[in-house]
């Protein structure tokens, strides 16, 4: 009989700060325990874990339920219900920003919050890397996941691991028309590279070995503006990533981050584009321009459905204490680096590429603007060749 699948879930949302958007209130993250802890209780989840980048509440989950599940979805809507109704209370910023309908439906897919989830057949070791992204938009992992997928130079076990040798599909996701293709590599490198180049359009959500090992890595690709027709924040996207034995090792996925500053497109109202700054989740609150944009990587292995950190073994759920890679004191050049390469982009003030191009601005007045100007702007050709508008009316 083939082995059960067990599930992995992030769920994030973004439902009230403490002084702009920097963190929830520790109540609010108690809460969210407190309503897990019962649906562990009662067999809904397996186990849990809630933690926060920036001002998002972030809840990982494992169970046995599948993709989609509407008890598992459940649990995370009541959570963010909860949070809201105290973050009002308390009359905090944004309180309920990313909760888009009274309803709950079954999913939090077109809601509001943001998911990310993956089913496997558990290994006999599985490390489990949880990305976690504050202030920023779904493509902003293209960049690192097709230097850790495609890059030799990054993952060597492209080379030299016989199963990794064998490839991946990539499934790209038109965040703007929602259609999706999937694609192969390294047959189609080139291709992949000439779509997710266009980072305002085009996202990663999965990546497949094509070895049998089932999925690499999974990536939130919900677009908030789009779903509520209006600015409402970043969507600060998750990833989960599934690591060695055929699969990049922890650290072929954390190395794009220490060798290279990448650039991301959000910030300060969703309208600029920041580098990324790698940090622990008590390094995430934006001191910056509302930034720079923050990513925290949590290590997790998976045992037996549940989830084994630091903490000794057989402790209850929720009481975990996650390996925290970009914590450590190795990734302080990098963020200097971001820091400096942030501060340049902001030399520029609101002049592209400081800000995002005028189809991804998502906090502007320029539309108002050009509207008011409409009757003021004059036709240079029309001027060049001694024919206006009103002369042709009399003719």
């Amino acid at each position: 009989m083939a082995a059960e699948k067990v599930t992995v879930s992030i769920i994030k949302a973004d439902v009230g700060s403490v002084v702009g958007h920097s963190r929830p209130h520790p109540s609010m993250l108690q809460a969210a325990k407190e309503i897990l802890a019962d649906r562990q209780k009662a067999g809904v989840i397996e186990d849990f874990y809630v933690t926060r980048v920036g001002d998002d509440i972030n809840l990982f989950m494992t169970h046995y339920r599948g993709e989609g599940d509407c008890e598992v979805h459940g649990a995370a809507w009541e959570c963010f219900q909860k949070a809201t109704k105290i973050a009002k209370s308390m009359k905090l910023y944004a309180a309920g920003q990313d909760i888009l309908t009274d309803a709950f439906s079954g999913n939090v897919k077109g809601a509001g919050p943001g998911s990310a989830e993956m089913s496997f057949v558990e290994r006999g070791s599985e490390p489990l890397l949880f990305f976690i992204a504050d202030k920023t938009e779904p493509s902003a992992y293209s960049l690192p996941l097709t230097r850790v997928f495609l890059d030799p130079f990054t993952t060597t076990g492209l080379v030299i691991d016989a199963r990794a040798k064998k490839g991946f599909d990539f499934e790209i996701h038109d965040v703007m028309d929602n259609r999706k293709v999937v694609m192969s590599a390294p047959e189609e490198a080139w291709s992949i590279l000439s779509l997710l180049g266009d980072t305002s359009r085009y996202a990663i959500k999965r990546v497949e070995a094509r070895s049998g090992v089932g999925p690499a890595c999974v990536v939130s690709t919900d677009k908030l503006n789009l779903t509520a027709g209006k600015y409402v924040g970043k969507d600060d996207p998750v990833c989960i990533c599934r690591c060695q034995s055929g699969l990049p090792s922890v650290g072929e996925y954390t190395q794009p981050f220490i060798n290279h500053t990448m650039l991301v497109g959000g910030w300060m109202r969703g309208s600029h584009i920041g580098a990324f700054y790698p940090c622990s989740p008590e390094d995430s609150d934006p001191t910056y321009f509302d930034g720079p944009p923050r990513i925290c990587c949590l290590g997790f292995q998976l045992n037996n459905g549940r989830l084994q950190g630091l903490e000794p073994l057989g402790s209850l759920g929720g009481e975990h204490t996650p390996v925290d890679f970009f914590g450590s004191s190795t990734f302080d050049q990098a963020r200097i680096d971001s820091v400096k390469a942030s501060r340049f982009m902001r030399s520029q003030g609101p002049f592209v590429p400081s800000i995002l191009g005028a189809e991804e601005m998502e906090y502007t007045s320029r539309p108002e603007v050009v509207d008011e100007l409409k009757d003021r702007f004059v036709d240079m050709d029309a001027a060049r060749s001694g024919v206006c508008d009103h002369d042709k009316d009399v003719e």
